[in-house]
């Protein structure tokens, strides 16, 4: 019987859901036990869409439809939290199993500390992510850099440091570090993520680790919660699910490539927060940036830290109406708002109709504020540090009260 903090090697007893699955098709196979058995109501997860550039959310309530769900999609740039809370009512009326990646559950516990997601409800399958490439910029380095049409790849993966794309007349790979030199490669904050193994969820999967004739065959599972014991169990003891313990060169390695990918993410912060400076001169590059702000909320509405019903950012006594691009207090409002709690997502960056390097502000503030007061966001339900008052509370009072002060910094 597994138990917490187990390290087992699985697979799926389904040869389809083998052949079709990443590594072994263990994730796949848990969710679709989990479904059949009436564990959860839904699975929440994504699929390939027109092509592997296409990565779409899909709600499945049949489990023979998530087999369309196995492999990997590393072109693909979705953050679930936000559309969790947003699409599915936070799981509150439903029982949901989910696979995240590490900005996924870190937004999904900060969401919930929020009480925007019932994690009662959720049954958490975290994998491991070593970054992903936006769709446009993943055409772009297909075509320059490899010299092969994107519209004639089939397959993508990022393995041993390399992309590796299979395309119609063989498959090639090249260095990442030679990728992202060159202005490819990850997304800046992939580059600049520390959340690699998934701990935080109920099961922690990935191939790091997986080694011998089981390389390419198992999923490393490291057994993270009491509730994804019990699923991992329930699918063994029915054969729908194979494990062995994982054995200790294969944890070592798994140790080693982690260590190695959170060396990488100091790396890329110190590259990129240098740039930036400090005080003033920073303050100064921000405004210079956020002044090409055509005030098209695309941030706040993927952020999965603003989830206020009344955004400050549309009170006209704070922000003039209709003025393009707004006052940069329309700015500092996120900051202060979001700062402390930034998971370094990326959404706000990737969705920026005007380019402005929004992920890299919040998250060079995130980390500072993080050095000076210790949290550290989407670890656990520790609530961030200016998480004074609830809002529902707070926004009776207001109204009550008809007072602008939301914190009563002057009390003593």
């Amino acid at each position: 019987m597994a138990a917490k903090g187990d390290l087992l090697y699985a697979w799926s007893s389904d040869k389809k859901i083998q052949d079709k699955g990443e590594c072994g098709g263990a994730v796949t196979q848990l969710l679709k036990y989990a479904l059949e058995n009436k564990i959860v109501d839904a699975v929440f997860a994504v699929k390939k869409g027109i092509d592997l550039y296409d990565a779409q959310p899909t709600l499945i309530t049949d489990p023979k439809d998530l087999i369309n769900t196995a492999g990997s999609l590393h072109c693909g740039s979705l953050l679930l939290s936000k559309l969790f809370k947003k699409y599915l009512d936070g799981a509150n009326n439903m029982r949901i199993g989910v696979t995240l990646k590490g900005c996924d559950v870190m937004g999904m516990y900060e969401l919930a500390k929020r009480k925007q997601i019932n994690l009662d409800n959720v049954v958490m399958i975290g994998v491991n992510c070593g970054g992903t490439v936006s769709p446009i910029l993943a055409r772009k380095m297909i075509k320059d850099k490899f010299g092969v049409d994107p519209e004639k790849v089939h397959k993508e993966e990022i393995d041993k440091g390399q992309f590796i794309i299979e395309y119609e007349g063989g498959h090639k790979g090249i260095s990442m570090d030679e990728l992202e030199e060159a202005g490819y490669g990850r997304r800046s904050n992939c580059r600049r993520c520390k959340m690699k193994i998934t701990r935080q969820a109920d099961l922690a999967c990935g191939n790091w680790g997986v080694i011998g004739d089981k390389a390419g065959n198992a999923t490393f599972v490291e057994v993270c919660s009491e509730k994804g014991a019990n699923l991992l169990n329930q699918a063994v003891a029915a054969g729908a699910l194979m494990v062995e313990n994982a054995p200790e060169k294969g944890v070592e390695i798994r140790t080693k490539t982690e260590n190695a990918m959170l060396k990488l993410g100091d790396k890329w912060r110190k590259k990129d927060f240098s740039k930036l400076g400090e005080g003033n001169e920073r303050l100064k590059k921000i405004v210079e940036n956020t002044s090409r702000c055509i005030r098209c909320y695309s941030c706040i509405e993927n952020c999965p830290i603003c989830y206020c019903v009344e955004c400050s950012t549309r009170k006209p006594y704070l922000v003039k109406p209709g003025e393009v691009p707004p006052n940069f207090m329309f700015h500092l409002i996120r900051f202060t708002h979001v700062a402390d709690s930034c998971i370094n997502c990326g959404q706000c960056e990737e969705l920026c109709a005007m380019d402005i390097p929004l992920a890299l502000y919040m998250h060079a503030l995130q980390v500072d504020l993080e050095e000076m007061f210790g949290f550290k966001p989407g670890v656990d339900m520790t609530l961030p540090v200016l998480a004074l008052v609830e809002e529902p509370t707070e926004r009776k009072r207001l109204s009550d009260t008809g007072s602008d002060q939301i914190y009563d910094i002057f009390k003593k």
